[in-house]
């Protein structure tokens, strides 16, 4: 009995075969597509030297491992009150990360905001197998091979100055395994909120494994983990009502000494603000920084090979998760870039997002 496939069903089977099966297509609760690269379990030890031979937190969905987790091979757009990932597209912007949580959390069961510890996986296996990304951080371009360049979507200011680029439109290199079947644009382009990693006042709080349906309002924490870990900063901050750079590099440890907002450490608002580079990120004198902060990409596991790569901070108020840098961000972007210094309802023409999805 000969099978005759649906459109929908020719469409995947076309993605599949062309990348080998590392690509498929995921349709959602309307019937629309979104390409898909499928990410196969592996284990901490797979990545970080030294590390236990434990599943990587990513793979562990409510207390299940997970054979494979689908994550959005590009920046998403989106359609109908929906996020999709499709090529050649101008990735949305200007969505909040409540906006960005529903957007993907509406396209039904098992869909989700790409979770830091999907992001941390796809960093550490870079990193470990020599496929860094590159992407657009230097207005249209990657700083340090200025001949790679993505097709143009949105300039500003000057005319000829680039900002955004289209999904995928880099080359190989522009995704995480460095292959045309592989992540896109994880370094640059747009900053991408991440769900399951905030701070508090300062203090570090985290998802269990990958439960990313766990309840996100802002100030909820039913749920979530304490790691009891402060980022704190070398220099005391100021009152200053501004955004500014109060000095010093950020710290982790178990206490908070310095606040970088010295009127109101409970604030979201946008003044001072801390930053330094992420393989230079240290602990205070006689603090360990737990393991899971280093399998989560907040935390250098090792002593070398982050690029270049930032991590910014405010140590008051909520502030969620970006991670990946901008177009203008340059050396200093990254798939290991990380920004915590802005609250949840902040928007950009520079800040977008990604889906992923894990069958439940």
């Amino acid at each position: 009995m000969s099978f005759v496939y649906s459109i929908k069903d020719t469409y995947r089977a076309s993605v599949e075969a062309q990348t080998g099966g590392k690509n498929t297509v995921i349709y959602d609760d309307k019937g629309y597509p979104s390409i898909m690269v499928a990410i196969p379990k592996f284990y901490l030890d797979d990545v970080i030297d030294g590390a236990p031979h434990e599943v990587h937190p990513a793979f562990k969905v409510n207390g299940e491992i997970k054979d494979v987790i689908y994550i959005s091979k590009y920046q998403n757009v989106v359609h109908d009150g929906r996020a999709y990932s499709l090529p050649m597209q101008d990735p949305k912007v200007y969505a909040n990360f409540n906006d960005a949580m529903q957007y993907c959390t509406a396209k039904g069961q098992g869909w989700h905001l790409m979770t830091n510890a999907e992001w941390a996986a796809l960093a550490l296996w870079a990193k470990k197998n020599g496929t860094m990304p590159r992407g657009n951080n230097n207005y249209g371009q990657d700083v340090s091979a200025p001949y790679e360049k993505g097709v143009p979507t949105y300039k500003y200011d000057d005319p000829e100055k680039i900002g955004r680029v289209a999904t995928g439109s880099g080359p190989a290199p522009w995704s995480h395994d460095g292959t045309n079947e592989g992540v896109f644009d994880l370094n640059g382009n747009v900053w991408e909120w991440v769900q399951g990693l905030r701070l508090i006042n300062g203090k570090i709080w985290i998802i269990d494994d990958n439960d990313f349906t766990l309840q996100n309002a802002e100030g909820d924490t039913t749920g979530w983990i304490d790691t009891g870990v402060y980022i704190d900063n070398t220099t005391a901050g100021d009152a200053q009502e501004d955004s500014h750079d109060v000095g010093g590099d950020l710290v982790l440890g178990d206490a908070l000494d310095n606040p970088m907002y010295t009127t109101d450490p409970t604030s979201n608002e946008h003044y001072g603000y801390s930053s330094t580079n992420f393989q230079s990120l240290a602990a205070k004198s006689g603090f360990t920084v737990p393991d899971i902060l280093k399998w989560l990409a907040i935390f250098p596991a090792d002593a070398d090979g982050y690029e270049g790569d930032n991590v910014w901070a405010r140590n008051y108020g909520e502030r969620v998760a970006r991670r990946g840098g901008g177009w203008g961000n340059g050396s200093v972007a990254g798939v290991f870039s990380l920004l915590l210094s802005y609250h949840r309802s902040s928007s950009s023409n520079s800040i977008g997002f990604r889906s992923a999805f894990v069958s439940l």
